[in-house]
């Protein structure tokens, strides 16, 4: 057990509660929470009064990352890790890396937007990359259990606020750059910035593999001096590939030898996605053709291009929330259709209002008819955020239906037979935050319990 704790309620006997004085919480209004549940000793910034002994240093946040580094960084180093960073795919590549890994007997682990995951573990997670005590107790929690390799899914937040202090990546991925929280980093600049910090945790040692039809991808091989490539003229060389509403068939190229194989995953964006996991478990040892005869028992995580046949057509439940991967999932469905493509889709509250009417656009320009719900309205007005969606529509091939349940039931009882029913944006989320409060809400159970 990591002898720093900085949330109160989780202290346990004898642990050092560390006050961090955070965005929306202040760590020193719980001191005396944390004494009582225990610690042994307060790291603050100012003097609280309190009957344990008291360190007041210029800044707890630094203090304990210099702390977690110096005492557990190079225990936790002992791991292989793969980090994955990139706008749109990250949970993808690394859930498939993840389940690869695991089939060719490594005793991996997974961290990422749909939670941590080592054998029986299975802990949801507040964000894709989380606080840096939250990653340094799982990764020494799974390493003592005999993890050997984690593959995660590494945020432009969690870069910028340097979650990973002390830690190194063995082999780093880039996916592609699209816009995407501008409402934090303000430019596409700062934000591929922020993105390109990946490679201060590679060592020169290290393995860099990036999506080279993505423009941003040189920028990563000129900061690290080298880089493997995926893609049309990439090492991995995308020769071609047929895609079902179901599986895609690809070939591709690496070192003048052809390869094919079938994937359970659909669409475009994925052939880059189960390549670039394929590299990096070749980057680990493994030869393609094993894993080329283990790729039939992958699948999709949960929400990401989850295919359900209902009402004669299709239901594709997919976390796609940004303009480019909104763009790229209805295109990559226009392409497979034989009938009718509707979408649902919406903008979440209290993040990103440049991107709302981009998506509105995108949305009914690209499909036979769109339903135009709430994502997540937190504490915004949800008719100020479909306000702010509709100002990018120009068509009239669209409805508005502020309630999600009532949007997605109202979509399936529109499909006839071949028709594809998009519900986008909350993938694998089983809720609806509304004001501060997380409302259940799960897309595929709405699809699964759908009654005519």
């Amino acid at each position: 057990m990591i002898k720093y704790e900085t949330d109160s309620r989780k202290v346990k006997k004898g642990q050092i509660f560390v006050a961090i004085e955070g965005h929306t919480v202040d760590g020193h209004d719980f001191i005396e929470e944390a004494v009582k549940n225990g610690a042994s000793e307060v790291i603050c910034e100012r003097t609280v009064p309190c009957n344990v002994p008291e360190t007041v240093v210029y800044s707890s946040e630094k203090y304990l990352k210099d702390q977690l580094k110096e005492d557990y960084a190079d225990e936790i180093n002992k791991l292989k890790i793969i980090g994955i960073t990139g706008t749109n795919g990250k949970t993808t590549t690394c859930y498939l890396t993840y389940q690869l890994l695991t089939l060719l007997g490594v005793e991996a682990a997974y961290m990422g937007t749909i939670g941590f995951k080592y054998r029986d573990m299975d802990i949801t997670l507040n964000n894709t990359t989380p606080d840096i005590l939250t990653i340094y107790n799982l990764l020494l929690d799974a390493l003592e259990k005999g993890c050997t390799t984690v593959v995660m899914e590494v945020s432009s937040h969690s870069l910028d606020y340097e979650r990973m202090y002390g830690l190194h990546i063995d082999i780093a991925a880039f996916t592609n750059l699209t816009e995407d929280h501008l409402d934090y980093h303000k430019t596409m600049e700062n934000y591929l910035q922020a993105k390109l910090k990946i490679i201060d945790y590679l060592p020169s040692s290290g393995t860099l593999i990036v999506n080279s039809d993505d423009e941003a991808s040189q920028k990563f091989i000129d900061k690290f001096g080298k880089g493997i490539k995926v893609g049309l003229n990439g090492d991995y060389k995308i020769e071609d590939f047929q895609i079902t509403p179901a599986t895609t068939h690809l070939k591709f190229s690496y070192q003048n030898k052809d390869y094919e194989v079938t994937t359970n995953l659909t669409s475009k964006f994925n052939v880059y996605n189960y390549l670039t996991a394929l590299a990096m478990v070749h980057a680990c040892g493994f030869k393609i053709e094993d894993i080329i005869d283990l790729t039939s028992q992958i699948k999709p995580p949960k929400g990401r291009c989850e295919t359900h046949k209902v009402n004669g057509g299709y239901a594709v439940i997919d976390y796609a929330h940004t303009p480019d991967a909104v763009e790229k999932v209805i295109e990559a469905y226009n392409e497979l259709k034989t009938a009718r493509l509707i979408t649902i889709v919406g903008c979440g509250g209290d993040r990103d209002p440049i991107k709302r009417p981009i998506m509105g656009k995108i949305a009914t320009e690209l499909s036979d008819y769109t339903i135009l719900t709430s994502d997540n309205p937190r504490t915004e007005d949800p008719q100020k955020i479909m306000d702010d969606i509709l100002k990018g529509v120009v068509g009239e091939n669209y409805e508005v239906i502020l309630d999600r349940k009532t949007a997605i039931k109202k979509g399936i009882d529109m499909l006839n037979p071949e028709d594809i029913l998009l519900i986008l944006g909350k993938g694998h989320e089983d809720y609806q935050i509304i004001g501060h409060e997380k409302i259940h809400l799960d897309d595929a159970e709405e699809v699964e319990n759908w009654h005519a």
